[in-house]
């Protein structure tokens, strides 16, 4: 699953699933843009890919924000002479919380964070992915398929981030395909975020039947498929990187 010659942006790279991406997309031969509104842990990952013989960009960015989007395209085109994929995988996660006692200020920053942030990629991005029939992947969870408690506005952000894969994926072949990952409880710093007092990590654990938590490499390797020419006929699906969480 070659990604040589291509050019990839993935936001939230600076940890987690995005970092993991990144240098996984870098180790295929792709030119990695690693965004992330903190501009120390991109430049970590970025000079980790290169440390590794990669070719990477570090780019600041609150991809809630469309001029900071748009930059973002922008600077990635500039360097890299193009754009092959879009990986909107930046997140925040929700601690377990009754739907009632949900701030109106913390809904809107999730559902920005997690679902506007993919339309202003896509938007500033999809001219150039379309000179070259470009991917685009979208992380969404899990959640989005099976919600748990008291996660209503990430479900909510999940759960339109599949059905605007599927409306992209429609909208845009056949030139760009578009596809989404929906990972169960990944073994990240932010999954301790969604515990609460009916959510905790070990019984996320215990809900999903291979008897583990994914760990980043499971999203990597599945980005780097859908990414590929390998999934060519690959478009409007929601990848479950779930040990069978969803059956």
């Amino acid at each position: 699953m070659s990604l040589s010659g291509k050019s990839v942006i993935v936001t939230g790279a600076g940890s987690g699933m995005g970092c993991a991406v990144s240098r996984r997309f870098a180790t295929r031969g792709a030119a990695v843009a690693c965004v992330d509104v903190d501009a120390d842990a991109a430049e970590a990952t970025a000079t980790e890919i290169e440390r590794e013989g990669g070719v990477a960009l570090a780019v600041e960015a609150d991809v809630s924000r469309a001029d900071e989007v748009e930059a973002m395209v922008d600077r990635t085109v500039e360097a890299f002479g193009g754009l092959d994929v879009l990986h909107n995988n930046a997140g925040v996660p929700q601690r377990a919380t009754p739907v009632e006692e949900v701030a109106v200020d913390e809904w809107d920053r999730i559902l920005d964070v997690n679902l506007k942030s993919a339309f202003l990629g896509v938007k500033y991005a999809v001219p150039h992915l379309r000179e070259g029939g470009g991917a685009i992947l979208n992380t969404a969870s899990t959640a989005a398929i099976r919600p748990r408690t008291g996660l209503s506005a990430y479900v909510a952000s999940k759960g339109g981030m599949v059905a605007l894969t599927k409306q992209l994926a429609y909208e845009l072949a056949p030139d760009v395909r578009v596809n989404a990952i929906c990972p169960v409880a990944t073994d990240t710093p932010m999954l301790a975020d969604f515990a609460g007092e009916d959510l905790s990590v070990e019984g996320m654990r215990e809900t999903i039947p291979l008897g583990r938590l994914a760990v980043p490499g499971d999203i990597a390797a599945a980005a780097v498929f859908l990414a590929s020419d390998d999934a060519a006929m690959i478009t409007g699906t929601a990848l479950e990187v779930d040990g069978g969480r969803d059956i």
